[in-house]
């Protein structure tokens, strides 16, 4: 393996990242920062998240950067505020012994004023979310003319939360003389769309397969039955006391129902959800970082850009509908090296699931029992003897004490005295499990049921409260999430709640609360997107082919009994010539 001196490495930057624990080039950072520093046109790195991108293309950005020249000279576009964040620090780090370099985040959901302010004193790289970039750009304040390298960074998740258009937009405000970077976890035909219209002549690095996992992480699977699916997560949590762990569940309310009954049941966890305000995420995210908080209960949305490097567990309380978000929430385990353990916590419908993920990243997930109580409480009496044990004590501190101490334990026998520190520590655990209700064993079905049809998916009824609506629209229109919570904010007006969303390839179906329906129906319908004449209806009556009505015989006569008799025309004919006019017969 090669150092960072014989990638070419200036000297400054070698200094900081040394000072930051960087040893050894990463496999991505080995491949691609040599690339970039000798060759200017495009590249496509397909690289897990947590793989030492930042640094993969930081680096050479910062050396390819003129300091005496103040005018923002590279961009760097991601998908969340937290990445946003995130990769400037990391950014100013690298650059903490190079005189003159300038680096600014931009982001949604804080004030536009200090970062107007920045950016008129001058930037060298601006790091931004696509939305605030643009506003900004339409104010004057963020000038793109002298942008020589641009990074798209997650472009897939970029492309997942609807912000194409966006990126359309910023490309034209860019100088053609440029280099564009693009990262991304996954090779989706829609991050090859992309590159095929905005990158030219483009090198593909690969770093481990396409669209595969991420390589240290193990993936399991525990086949319970539905109403076990909380009981079998407390049991997987218990069996892995050191567990550090973020929880993905499928939907904001799903999220914080699972969140609050950990909290009520003792556990050291928060929720992390769309509805939560700015300020409550950035709060909540500080606390999961700093190991505050054990245990994260997210949504896919809501835990984008979130970046931890020592998780050691990712658990799938619900797996996603798109093979794409599982690569993405299992990437977020077993980084920089280190192993992690994807778990997902499935019922018999969703194995099929199982095996179309297995497909698409190339590895094997593994079948495991729930852990039986005796386990999990074997577990946990090994990590308190184990704290006991490896517990500093401070003579000096604990010297006034001790007389004391000895006197009131002095007729307590040792053993008896171990059993009751014991006790204390783990008899919580010895309570619970001697009356903990038992999860049955699941008797898989002979055959694997299959996915279900489109016109299967419209008789699944919607949560209580909400109405499960139909959309004409689809991935192969570039309509995700993002997409359609923008076009419901636009067209609907004011923020639109929206409960569990089913994506497929040409019709999609939502939730949103009962009372909303109707005004969402009759303010989507007709509208235009991409060239389409959108339909939004109930998903009883959408999906469901328009077969053009067939004229009946009656139907006919019912109408021509209004016509007055000597205007009428001759009678079609319903035979099975179709509908050819019959000739007046002649009178012989």
């Amino acid at each position: 393996m090669k150092t960072f001196e014989e990638l070419g490495v200036s000297g400054e930057i070698r200094k900081a990242i040394e000072e930051l624990g960087f040893v050894q080039p990463m496999p991505v950072q080995e491949a691609v920062i040599p690339y970039l520093l000798e060759n200017k046109n495009d590249v496509i790195a397909l690289a897990q998240t947590g793989t030492g991108k930042t640094a993969a293309f930081g680096i050479p950005l910062l050396m390819r950067i003129d300091t005496s020249n103040r005018n923002a000279q590279a961009l760097v576009l991601s998908p969340t505020r937290e990445l946003c964040l995130q990769i400037t620090d990391d950014i100013r780090d690298f650059a903490k012994y190079m005189d003159g370099v300038h680096v600014e985040a931009v982001y949604g959901g804080a004030s536009i004023e200090p970062q107007m302010r920045a950016l008129k004193k001058g930037v060298n790289i601006i790091v931004a979310t696509p939305g605030r970039l643009i506003d900004l750009k339409n104010r004057g304040v963020a000038d793109l003319t002298n942008v020589r390298n641009i990074v798209l960074d997650e472009a897939d998740e970029m492309l997942n939360m609807g912000f194409s258009e966006n990126i359309s937009e910023i490309f034209e405000s860019i100088n053609e003389n440029h280099s564009t970077l693009m990262f991304s976890a996954t090779m989706s035909r829609e991050v090859e769309k992309v590159a095929k219209k905005y990158l030219h002549d483009y090198q593909e690095i690969v770093v481990g397969s396409r669209n595969e996992g991420a390589e240290n992480v193990n993936h399991i699977y525990y086949m319970v039955n539905a109403k076990d699916k909380y009981l079998a997560l407390k049991r997987i949590v218990d069996y892995y006391p050191r567990i550090f762990a973020i929880i993905f569940c499928r939907t904001k309310i799903e999220t914080q129902e699972i969140a609050d009954k950990l909290i009520k049941d003792g556990y050291n966890a928060e929720s992390l959800h769309g509805d939560l305000s700015q300020p409550q995420r950035d709060l909540t995210m500080q606390k999961f970082r700093q190991h505050l908080t054990q245990l994260l209960v997210a949504t896919d949305v809501a835990a984008r850009g979130l970046d931890v490097d020592d998780l050691t567990h990712v658990i799938n309380f619900g797996l996603p509908d798109d093979i794409e978000n599982y690569t993405h929430r299992s990437g977020r385990t077993g980084r920089a090296g280190k192993k992690g353990t994807s778990i997902s916590i499935v019922h018999s419908r969703e194995k099929f699931k199982i095996r179309n993920i297995e497909k698409e990243i190339g590895k094997k997930f593994v079948e495991a029992e729930i852990p039986s109580a005796e386990e999990i409480c074997k577990k946990q009496l090994y990590k308190v003897m184990d704290q006991i044990v490896k517990t500093d004590v401070d003579d000096e501190e604990i010297a006034p004490f001790m007389q004391d101490i000895s006197r009131y334990f002095e007729y307590i026998d040792k053993d008896e005295l171990i059993k009751k520190i014991v006790s204390l520590e783990f008899g919580k655990f010895l309570a619970y499990y001697a009356e903990a209700p038992e999860i049955e064993a699941v008797v898989p079905d002979k055959k694997e049921k299959r996915p279900q049809s489109d016109k299967q998916k419209l008789q699944n009824k919607a949560q209580k409260g909400y109405r499960r609506l139909f959309i004409n629209l689809g991935k192969r229109d570039g309509f995700y999430p993002g997409e359609l919570m923008q076009t419901l904010n636009r067209f609907v007006g004011g923020r639109q709640e929206v409960g569990h969303i089913d994506l497929l390839d040409t019709i999609s179906y939502f939730e949103v609360p009962e009372k909303d329906a109707k005004k969402v129906m009759i303010q989507l319908s007709g509208i235009r997107y991409k060239g389409r004449t959108v339909r939004c209806n109930d998903a009883d009556e959408g999906g469901k082919p328009e077969k053009p009505k067939r004229q009946k015989k009656d139907d006919w006569r019912s109408l021509m009994n209004k016509v007055p008799r000597d205007l009428r025309g001759p009678e079609p004919d319903f035979s099975e010539e179709g509908w050819a006019l019959r000739k007046p017969r002649k009178k012989k």
